[in-house]
């Protein structure tokens, strides 16, 4: 029966059973070396002169063949010991081989860390990028911090819950990706920029304690830390103030860090509070990077920043918009000047984001939950009553129906695990990422697709073509 490589610690003197990769091959003349690897780690095993139909067998491997092994574990020789590997002072004594499946010259160099490979070929072998030590942490490192995350919510009595993926379109803020529908021609569904008006939805729902790991779609341009398709830990509370859902997310976060990355220092707890004029005023940016030593990437300098305005005007068009999204509910002082159109620029919100060495990891505030209020916000910014019943009468609709105060936040847990685990930008953590400009390259997406797929849905296409 198979076991992990890491398990030979406890087998000294047994027969084994390995299967995995093999990381390097060693022809030491009389002795054959390779370093097998699995899930679990690396373990040297030795091919010996006799038999010689083993030997000439092991003779063949090359990096990344796919094997299995039996054989029996021996200490190594005093003095041939590797304390850089778990393992390292054992190998097996290879007994018997079987070439599982053979491999060819890799088209990329699988053991850096990868960073002096160009995106566009990492990307398109990604399943083999993905083999290399440093991404195999990450991602380790990410099924731990959202198992954490997950175990402490549910403790305190959050629940779980998916929202849809085709929902429907509505304008808040980027770009929505469209889904045509076959059954209903010349509809469209859209892929969610956020779960935002469903878990509003959900606290009318009267669940008052709701979180998922959600995934996020948005049709704009891309850097570093953004992509297409995104993750985020999406969460909303019932009958709470502002302060409990900062207190409960710090601890959350504070016991995230000592518990998955031991090593990081958080530089100052409880985290500093800031207002949006203070941020702008001192620092010069909203999520301003309060590390007293910049270059120390192990210092954590976690701040909230509270207090932003309700509107601000778009630097293209000139008009006035929202400044975190329309659902966020203005200070309760600020109401009747909101009803009444007066001041607007001057309209304070509760809004507050997550300030993490300079970048934004969390935004979130406390909701309208009143339909006059989100009504006037849409009024305010441009919309007619007609778009705006169009729109979003659905949840205007639900206000009245007995809507809880509530609030709630949501992390990019990307950006976040991208921070915490030194990265230079969120593909780094992301399995399957796109690349710069959206593509994946190892599928070849986005493509053309079968005019057939387009007569069912009642679509034509126009190619680069201007019309």
């Amino acid at each position: 029966m198979r076991i992990l490589t890491k398990e030979i610690v406890n087998k000294e003197n047994e027969e084994v059973e390995l299967m995995g990769w093999v990381a390097t091959r060693r022809d030491h003349g009389k002795l054959i070396f390779i370093d097998l690897r699995d899930r679990s780690g690396i373990s040297q095993v030795v091919f010996l002169p006799k038999p010689e139909e083993l030997r000439q067998l092991a003779d063949k491997l090359r990096s990344e063949w796919v094997v299995k092994i039996i054989g029996k574990v021996s200490r190594r020789p005093k003095g041939m010991e590797n304390p850089e590997i778990e393992t390292g002072n054992f190998e097996i004594q290879a007994e018997k081989l079987e070439i599982l499946n053979p491999a060819e010259a890799l088209p990329i160099n699988i053991e850096t860390d990868g960073y002096e490979i160009g995106e566009d070929v990492r990307m398109k072998y990604r399943y083999l990028d993905l083999r290399r030590q440093r991404l195999q942490k990450n991602f380790r490192t990410r099924a731990k911090t959202v198992k954490f995350i997950r175990d402490f919510l549910i403790e305190k009595d959050f629940v779980e819950i998916e929202t849809p993926i085709l929902s429907k379109s509505t304008p808040e803020g980027a770009r929505d990706y469209l889904v045509a529908s076959r059954l209903q021609p010349g509809k469209f569904y859209a892929l969610p920029q956020s779960p935002q008006q469903y878990k509003q939805l959900l606290m009318v729902a009267g669940f008052e304690r709701y979180f998922q790991i959600a995934k996020c779609f948005r049709d704009e341009d891309t850097r570093g830390d953004r992509q297409p398709e995104f993750t985020q830990l999406d969460l909303e509370m019932s009958f709470i103030e502002r302060e409990d859902v900062l207190n409960l997310m710090e601890e959350m976060t504070v016991s995230l860090v000592k518990t998955v990355f031991p090593k990081k220092t958080i530089s100052q707890i409880p985290f500093p509070v800031l207002t949006h004029k203070e941020a702008i005023e001192n620092y010069g940016s909203d999520k301003p990077d309060l590390r007293k030593d910049k270059n120390n990437p192990d210092e954590l300098a976690f701040a909230w920043i509270i207090d932003f305005p309700v509107f601000e005007k778009d630097e293209k068009t000139g008009k006035i918009t929202y400044s975190h999204n329309p659902f966020t509910a203005p200070k309760p002082e600020f109401n009747d000047d909101l009803m009444n159109g007066r001041n607007l620029e001057k309209l304070v919100s509760q809004q507050y984001d997550l300030a993490l060495n300079g970048f934004e990891t969390a935004g979130g505030g406390i909701r309208i939950n009143k339909p006059e209020l989100l009504e006037k916000v849409f009024e305010t910014i441009g919309y007619s009553k007609e778009h705006i019943r169009k729109d979003f009468g659905h949840i205007l609709e639900a206000f009245k129906l007995g809507a809880p105060p509530h609030g709630g936040i949501a992390f990019g847990l990307d950006r976040l695990l991208a921070i915490l685990q030194n990265e230079p930008n969120i593909r780094e953590v992301i399995a399957f990422s796109k690349t710069g400009d959206g593509r994946d390259l190892m599928m070849d997406a986005p493509s053309e697709v079968d005019e057939k797929q387009l007569k069912e849905l009642k679509l034509k296409t126009y190619g680069t073509k201007r019309i």
